[in-house]
């Protein structure tokens, strides 16, 4: 049996996940990464999709007005 790997879902960011991974597109064509902890992008803005490149982080989410949350909009 294999360790189980640990994987966390980031509010309003990334799926984090042990490494390394394969992660296989719907396509069939994969993505490795070897690093210790990979960021797995959950708002599909990212312009290294299935990877994180936190393109989250620009987007204002609903119902927050926090200034992380409208980063980079005209106020």
């Amino acid at each position: 049996m294999t360790d189980m790997r640990v994987v966390r879902v980031v509010p309003g960011g990334p799926v984090m996940v042990e490494g390394p991974v394969c992660i296989e597109l719907p396509d069939g064509s994969t993505v490795e990464s070897d690093r210790f902890m990979v960021a797995i992008c959950a708002c599909r803005k990212s312009k290294t999709y299935p990877l994180c490149d936190t393109s989250h982080r620009r987007r204002a989410r609903a119902g927050d007005s926090s200034p992380e949350s409208v980063q980079g909009t005209a106020q």
